[in-house]
């Protein structure tokens, strides 16, 4: 059974702060099981490894036998948070994010316990607000502490505009506390603000305000800004066994240390054995292996991390291609076609001028050879393997219009 000390020290892992410790300390005293709450908006259907810091740490309190609530803000949603934003963010649809939610339901169960795991949304309570009941929940805060939020303050300042809307984002989720009555509650570093916020609503409300834990934001694989699709330094839980490897075997060796901190689960004791292993000799990449077999079993499987490393290990060592790799049928109208456009038009590159850098870096390869011309044009009526990079593959078809794949 674990100690009230051994359970403080594996909450703590990895946090950025916790309002009040004392208080999580005196809570866990008073309380054999808490009621830890995370939210996270489905603005995208797809979650990376950032949005896991959250949900890892979830487990966690999990493994301790608290309680757990995965809160989907498919109302927040609709609103769009606005921290960290210098302009005013375009609401979702309604449509847009139950599609995503549906998504988050389906992934979260790779790391969570569904047994143990309780799902809400904050539509249940806030769809039974009317408009009398959402001017007294206003009257709960002040603009002047609105505008004590770092981005508030900001725009204000430089007279860019913010919406009233966005003034209910903070209070609403602050409400989510008040109607779950949540002991705890996890948000990342740009969510401090808010986390606050649901504390003083607690106390508005008469309850117990909420202990605030806030996480780092996790780097991209650039290991500078944040992970992000948009800034495509990002891994998906989603994406194929052998891309998440490759990807992982290409963060720096510095970084190797913050992502084992923030998403592995092996005991800290285990990882400063790893780091004493690496200081006497040992290869920083047969450590980051370990790493990558350990995401790549969470989210793919045993069986799957092996044949990823398997792959890796033959691909960059060998110089052999990967068993698997995407297939992709492009229809051409001409007889043949640019190069740049086949590596936008197949997914291999964002855009026809990300292609023509990395041709200019020598990083494009078709049935192994470098493409050196930014104009080089193939034929239609062939496929191809063709490579960007150290990790992207695809073999690709290019169909003349009129014609069908065989």
């Amino acid at each position: 059974m674990t100690s009230r000390a051994e359970a403080l020290t594996i909450i703590s892992r990895g946090t950025e702060e916790i309002l009040l410790k004392s208080e999580l300390r005196q809570r866990l005293k008073d309380k054999s099981s808490l009621r830890v709450k995370a939210g996270f908006d489905p603005t995208a259907p797809d979650l990376h490894l950032g949005h896991t810091v959250l949900i890892n740490k979830l487990r966690q309190f999990q493994d301790l036998g608290h309680e757990v609530i995965f809160l989907i803000g498919d109302f927040t949603g609709m609103i769009g948070d606005p921290s960290g934003k210098s302009t005013t963010r375009p609401p979702l649809t309604r449509d847009e994010v139950q599609a995503n939610a549906r998504t988050y339901k389906e992934q979260i169960f790779k790391i969570l316990d569904p047994d143990k795991t309780r799902i809400e949304f904050n539509s249940r309570w806030m769809d039974k607000m009317d408009a009398s009941d959402l001017v007294k929940l206003a009257a709960k805060h002040t603009i002047a502490r609105m505008l004590e939020r770092d981005d508030f303050h900001k725009r204000y300042n430089s007279n860019q505009p913010i919406a009233i809307h966005e003034f209910l984002y903070p209070l609403i989720q602050g409400y989510d506390s008040v109607a779950l009555e949540a002991d705890v509650e996890l948000g990342g570093t740009d969510q401090k603000f808010n986390l606050l916020v649901g504390r003083q609503m607690q106390e508005s409300y008469g309850q117990l305000p909420q202990i605030v834990m806030t996480m780092p934001i996790l780097e991209g694989l650039d290991g500078i800004q944040k992970m992000s699709k948009s800034l495509d330094n990002y891994i998906g839980i989603n994406e194929l066994p052998a891309e998440i490897f490759g990807k992982l075997m290409s963060i720096s060796d510095e970084l190797m240390w913050r992502y084992f901190e923030l998403l592995s689960f092996r005991p800290l004791t285990e990882i400063k054995g790893l780091q004493r292993q690496v200081r006497k000799g040992t290869n920083p990449r047969d450590i980051k292996i370990q790493l990558a077999e350990e995401i790549v079993t969470r989210f793919h499987g045993f069986a799957h991390a092996n044949k990823a490393r398997d792959e890796f290990i033959n691909r960059f060592r060998h110089g052999e291609l990967p068993d698997v790799m995407p297939e992709v049928a492009l229809t051409v109208a001409e007889r043949s076609i640019p190069i740049g456009h086949v590596l936008k038009q197949s997914g291999l590159t964002s855009s026809t001028s990300e292609a023509f850098r990395m041709i200019s870096q020598g990083a494009v390869r078709v049935d192994g050879e470098r493409v050196m011309e930014r104009d080089t044009r193939i034929d239609t009526g062939c496929s191809y393997v063709v490579q960007v990079g150290k990790r992207k593959f695809a073999r690709i078809t290019l169909v003349r219009e009129n014609s069908t794949v065989q």
